[in-house]
């Protein structure tokens, strides 16, 4: 007892020496100055998004904005089928068990054995020899290297969790992106099929005047040409229509042209210029911004730099505890006999137990460097962990900045293309009067057409903008639940919002 009580004596300072090397938490790690406020261009009177002061939006369920069911479903789809979300799903399984690998370590370690054995030697009757037992044995961690151990691997699953929230906010956007994307291509060709339709109208007319020598072979050529350019517009745009569906039902797991029918266009020229362009989705206008703060916490790929971080805080440790002594307890018990049946008598019992230390003399410096590696893997997580944070408000302001300037942007060609449908009608009427001259009418057609598809493309990149501004404010990624696997039950389509 009292060899114990002197060898604890003796070890109590290293011990001291271990608890005291405690590298900064994560946030002396990596504290950097966050901005109180977004800017203020969302802020203002006619634009803002939301008043000042108002609590923020849940973005949860961000794509249920757009108030499009076919949207709603393909991003539930994607969530469960998509083979980058399936990966990251096994990627956290397996950290998980690597996790539970290093849980076991704590525990006592106990195998059972048997063996039967029969020898002969010489001129010497066969021998039999029969033994069975069990053997244990246990590390006690007083230095707290399987301790450190666990930490590191219990990081690297909340890691892997918060991974796998990443993965899930940029498949939903991917989704998001393509669909109003592929819905913006379906409203170009239609708008695209109307100027063809309507070139063809001036076209006829143009060589009725040419017959009735009313204009030049010159006027009839120029009309062909502009009637074949549109034509033209419409094979590149079944192309870009095609390959947008394609990607779109990769994303959701599904083969391509595995959903033509559901991604079938919706859109039906009546005319109104307006009607058509609102074949692209839109989100609704009331968002209230979180703080940087806040928005930075939801974010899962800053989580996942922290768990880095915690990650590297323990290696450093668990690098420092392999210098100090090692304790081992084993013990054994077992029978042996000559004969099976004489294993249960009491000549037949063996045991034994054993303890042992034991401490790194000379290494040649290995212990050291490998520290020295630890505390570099350190740092590198922490200037990683830097680079995402402003990666991360780089994206918000940029998102804002355009989602601003692009609502101006697109009000502004709807004008224009008011005014540019407006002047069409009334030069077709003075065309077809008399009144006008062909390169009127074909300028007049040209830049309604252009003004036409310039709206549909505006709108496009403002639903866009909202769909980056979701993702850049962490699309509904909930910090406090890194150990869920999936954002929510993705087996119920009502809630199949982001959480973590």
């Amino acid at each position: 007892m009292k060899h114990k009580i002197c060898l604890l004596f003796l070890l109590s300072p290293l011990a001291g020496c271990v608890s005291s090397m405690v590298p900064p938490t994560v946030d002396q790690a990596a504290g950097m100055n966050v901005p109180a406020a977004w800017s203020g261009s969302m802020r203002s009177a006619k634009d803002a998004l939301s008043p000042a002061g108002t609590p923020h939006t849940d973005i949860a369920v961000w794509w249920q904005r757009f108030q499009d069911p076919l949207l709603n479903q393909l991003i539930t789809q994607s969530l469960q089928t998509n083979t980058t979300v399936q990966s990251a799903q096994a990627a956290l399984r397996q950290a998980r068990a690597v996790r539970d690998v290093s849980a076991a370590a704590f525990m006592p370690k106990l195998s059972a054995s048997a063996a039967a054995q029969r020898s002969k030697s010489g001129t010497t009757a066969p021998a039999n020899s029969f033994s069975a037992g069990f053997d244990a044995s246990w590390e006690p961690d007083i230095f707290g290297a399987n301790r450190q151990a666990l930490a590191a691997s219990e990081a690297s699953a909340r890691a892997s969790a918060a991974s796998l929230g990443d993965v899930q906010i940029s498949v939903a956007a991917e989704v998001a992106l393509n669909y109003i994307q592929l819905r913006m291509t379906q409203v170009r060709l239609a708008i695209a099929r109307a100027n063809v339709a309507s070139q063809a109208e001036t076209l006829q007319i143009t060589n009725w005047r040419v017959q009735a020598g009313l204009l030049t072979s010159v006027e009839g050529e120029q009309g062909r040409a502009a009637s074949e350019q549109a034509q033209a517009q419409i094979s590149a745009l079944e192309t870009t229509e095609a390959q947008s569906r394609h990607s779109l039902e990769v994303l959701c797991g599904q083969a391509p042209e595995s959903l033509r029918q559901q991604l079938q266009s919706r859109v039906a020229i009546t005319g109104d210029m307006l009607s058509v362009a609102s074949g692209v989705p839109q989100a609704d206008d009331n968002l209230a911004l979180s703080l940087p703060a806040e928005t930075l916490r939801q974010r899962p790929d800053i989580r996942v730099a922290e768990h880095q971080i915690n990650v590297a805080l323990a290696r450093v440790r668990q690098a420092d505890v392999a210098n100090y002594p090692n304790f081992n307890l084993s013990g054994s018990l077992g029978l042996r006999a000559l004969t099976a049946g004489a294993l249960g008598g009491s000549g037949s019992l063996l045991s034994s137990i054993l303890a042992g230390v034991s401490l790194p003399v000379l290494d040649g410096g290995a212990n050291r460097s490998q520290i020295k590696a630890q505390q570099a893997a350190l740092e590198q997580t922490q200037v990683a962990y830097k680079a995402v944070v402003l990666t991360a408000l780089q994206d918000v302001e940029n998102a804002l900045v355009a989602l601003k300037n692009d609502r101006e942007r697109l009000q502004r060609l709807r004008n224009a293309a008011d005014a540019a449908g407006n002047a069409a009608v009334l030069a077709r009427q003075r065309y077809a009067s008399g009144l006008i001259d062909f390169q009127t009418i074909l300028e007049t057609q040209r830049t309604w057409y252009s003004a036409q598809d310039a709206v549909a493309t505006g709108s496009n990149d403002l639903a866009a903008d909202y769909v980056r501004l979701y993702k850049a404010l962490g699309g509904g990624w909930q910090p406090d639940q890194d150990e869920a696997v999936s954002m929510r039950d993705s087996r119920n389509p009502s809630n199949d919002d982001i959480k973590k």
